[in-house]
């Protein structure tokens, strides 16, 4: 097995929130984005709990700038590890990504938004004893996550939209 690393962080002085995934699965490495495999429905969700109902349709660079110009960020809990294929369950060797330091330099930022479980729990052990920041577990956008109806996933993610708002 290879080791994978993964993106720099896109944030900026705005950023109020941070949603983080794992690490980048096969198909967003080899096209250098975030979520660029098309079953993934991170964007859909991400759009729909921004209010920005045209994300997806967006490109990349636009997705990026639209998100923001909303105050959120992106990035992964893991800077590097090995894995066969894109799933979560088979990530090993992981270098985590310097989390609460990325924390530490954004002024604005106030919550976390962890996409998917092993993101979560990488991303709370990184995070573990950092005050005044909300530690958000959201489902997993990926279509390998099929537990929750579509409609549920969204739900959920509607959890992010207090710090959405300006």
């Amino acid at each position: 097995m290879t080791v994978k690393r993964g993106f720099a962080p896109v944030v900026d002085e705005r950023t109020r929130l941070l949603i983080c995934g794992s690490l980048p699965g096969d198909r967003s490495l080899a096209e250098a984005r975030y979520y660029a495999h098309p079953q993934n429905r991170f964007w859909h969700l991400l759009g729909h709990a921004a209010d920005l109902p045209d994300l997806p349709a967006l490109p990349y660079d636009e997705r990026l700038n639209a998100l923001l110009e909303r105050g959120i960020g992106l990035w992964d809990v893991a800077a590097s590890g090995k894995r066969r294929g894109s799933l979560d369950t088979a990530l090993r060797e992981v270098e985590q990504a310097d989390l609460h330091g990325l924390a530490a330099r954004l002024p604005e930022l106030r919550a976390i938004g962890f996409n998917g479980s092993a993101a979560a729990r990488l991303g709370r052990r990184a995070m573990a004893g950092a005050e005044g920041m909300e530690l958000i577990d959201l489902p997993s956008s990926s279509p390998a996550y099929c537990a929750i109806t579509p409609a549920e996933k969204q739900r959920r993610w509607m959890v992010l939209r207090p710090w959405l708002e300006r």
